[in-house]
């Protein structure tokens, strides 16, 4: 990839995802570069609906295929982005498939902003989401056996990103955007009503709501970050890494007792790099990125009473210590 392509995917993701953008810094540059162009390519598509305010639905749609056509290289591409994207999906033989999934929930958000069940939004993060992660696990070259474990983890993780991204722009979603992630099912649940929502009336009901959500997305981490080990070395520790920035978000939600329709909440600069110090020191006494996922993350582990070890694995368990 031409080097001004791979800088201009840079500036996307230093600027839209700084989250991620600092995990990213620590992958080898092989699959650096990759990632911000992945990550560039994933913003320009979701702008078109995200920051859609006076375009017509007709006209958005007409530019999602627009781009879809140029990401499969049945039409020229326009932007440098694009053009980087489809030299990518060549030399990582990423699936038409994945592009496709992506896509296709891109043109969802034009036209639906509520979500039934969380069967019907986890079909929607498929595309939006575990296509993300899969296009990823692409671009780290796995071994073909390697890669058919990792990928049912890769998709969780994204799944569980993006969970985490609607628990804490609920405010942002329905003030901008008019839509609502949080399952209709468990709003009802838990007595929620959709008015209560959009005027930000907190209340004790609608933190059970959101407290159910957030160890819905925590299942989904322990899944995800069980699979970090079949990835490349020199990729788990970035993997790891977003996975703890990201988990973070749920230390700040409990501690304003779900309360996330006053203000969303941010994690500060020094807040990820005390995530990132800490995460880096675990992982120096042990590469098991589950033991250090527990130690270090929001997420509680599922068990309690079981705590890692994280000077040494369980007997048996075929991880290689440092």
């Amino acid at each position: 990839m031409r080097e001004d392509h791979i800088e201009r995917g840079k500036a996307i993701q230093k600027r839209t995802g700084k989250t991620f953008y600092l995990a990213t810094r620590f992958l080898p540059e092989r699959v650096r570069h990759a990632t911000h162009v992945l990550y560039a390519f994933f913003r320009i598509a979701d702008e078109v609906v995200d920051d859609a305010k006076g375009v017509p639905p007709a006209q958005q749609r007409d530019e999602l295929e627009t781009l879809r056509a140029q990401a499969l290289g049945e039409q020229p591409a326009e932007d440098p982005v694009l053009e980087a994207f489809c030299e990518l999906r060549e030399r990582h033989d990423i699936a038409d498939k994945e592009l496709e999934e992506f896509v296709d929930a891109m043109v969802t958000d034009i036209d639906k902003d509520r979500y039934e069940t969380y069967a019907e939004l986890e079909s929607y993060m498929r595309g939006s989401a575990a296509a993300v992660g899969v296009m990823m696990t692409a671009i780290m070259d796995l071994e073909p056996e390697l890669e058919e474990a990792a990928l049912p983890h890769a998709i969780k993780l994204g799944e569980a990103f993006q969970l985490t991204n609607f628990l804490r722009d609920v405010r942002e979603d329905i003030v901008e955007r008019d839509r609502i992630y949080l399952p209709q099912e468990t709003l009802r649940e838990h007595d929620v009503s959709e008015t209560e929502l959009e005027n930000f009336e907190y209340s004790d009901r609608f933190a059970a709501a959101m407290k159910a959500e957030l160890e819905r997305a925590e299942e989904l981490y322990r899944e995800g970050v069980a699979g970090i080990r079949y990835l490349p070395a020199d990729c788990q520790l970035p993997v790891l890494l977003a996975a703890v920035l990201y988990a973070e978000h749920h230390s700040l939600i409990r501690a304003r007792n779900y309360d996330v329709l006053s203000s969303e909440p941010s994690l500060s600069t020094g807040r990820k790099l005390w995530c990132l110090a800490k995460t880096r020191w675990h992982w120096h006494w042990n590469r098991d990125p589950e033991a250090v996922f527990q130690r270090v993350s929001a997420v509680p582990t599922a068990d309690p009473g079981t705590e890692p070890d994280l000077h040494g694995h369980e007997p048996g368990d075929g991880v290689p210590t440092r």
